[in-house]
C-alpha cells in the first residue's frame, strides 16, 4: 500500500522524526529503515537493546498517530486506473499497516479497499519475513510462484523474494533494489486479462531508467 498505491511519505516522516528525536536518535537514520516494516520492527532495529514490550507499546501509539494524520496522503500516479483494472481479478493488499491505518490512507487517497487483505493484525512477523505475502497467496488460492508483488521498500522486496514471488518495484526506493521490473509509478503498468485465464502485466519500458 504505502509507496505502491498510496504516497504517505509526508506523514511517515513527520511521525518518525518526532519519535526519533524523543529517543535521542538521528531522524535520517530512522527514515532509512522505517519503510516497509511494522513500527515495532523498525524500533527493534534502531534500539536493539530496548525491551520488545516497549517497542510494541510505542508502535500502538505510533499507529494511532499515523491513522489520525492524513495530511499530504495522496494516491501514487496511476493508482486509480490500476485498481480499476484489477477489480475483477484476484488480488490482495498485504501491508505492514493495521486495518485502521490502511483504511484511513486508502480512503484519504480515494482508493477502494481490496476484499482480500493481510494487515498487521494478521501476521506474527513483520516484513522482511514472507508471512504476509504467503498468507495473501493462500487466501487467494494461488501458489506463491504464480503471484506478482508490487513493492517499494527493501524490507518488502526481501519479503516477496523470500516468499518465492516475482517483484515489480515501484518508485525511487525500489530502483536500486534489483526488482524483476521497475516503474516510477503505476502509469507505466497495464493489466490485461487474457482469454486463457492468465493475467498479463505490460510494463512501459520506454520510461524506465537504467
Amino acid at each position: 500500500m504505502d509507496g505502491t498505491l498510496v504516497n504517505s511519505d509526508a506523514v511517515v516522516e513527520r511521525c518518525w522524526r518526532r519519535w526519533a528525536l524523543r529517543e535521542g536518535l538521528d531522524p535520517e537514520a530512522a527514515l532509512e529503515v522505517v519503510h516497509g516494516r511494522q513500527g515495532y520492527a523498525t524500533m527493534a532495529v534502531l534500539l536493539p537493546d530496548r525491551p520488545m514490550e516497549q517497542n510494541h507499546a510505542d508502535n500502538r501509539a505510533m499507529l494511532a498517530e499515523e491513522t489520525a494524520d492524513t495530511d499530504g496522503v495522496v494516491p501514487i500516479g496511476g493508482a486509480h486506473a490500476f485498481m480499476d483494472a484489477i477489480a475483477a481479478l484476484p488480488h490482495a493488499l498485504v501491508t505492514s499497516a493495521d486495518e485502521a491505518l490502511a483504511r484511513a490512507r486508502m480512503t484519504a487517497s480515494g482508493l477502494r479497499m481490496p476484499e482480500v487483505r493481510v494487515t498487521a493484525e494478521n501476521v506474527g512477523a513483520s516484513k522482511p519475513d514472507p508471512e504476509g505475502f504467503l498468507k495473501g497467496a493462500a487466501e487467494l488460492g494461488f501458489a506463491a510462484s504464480d503471484c506478482v508483488v508490487f513493492e517499494d521498500s527493501e524490507a518488502g522486496i526481501a519479503a516477496a523474494r523470500a516468499a518465492g514471488m516475482r517483484v515489480v518495484g515501484v518508485g525511487p526506493r525500489a530502483g536500486a533494489l534489483a526488482p524483476d521490473a521497475h516503474v516510477e509509478d503505476l502509469t507505466q503498468v497495464r493489466v490485461e486479462a487474457a482469454s486463457d485465464g492468465s493475467i498479463r502485466l505490460h510494463i512501459d519500458a520506454r520510461q524506465q531508467h537504467s
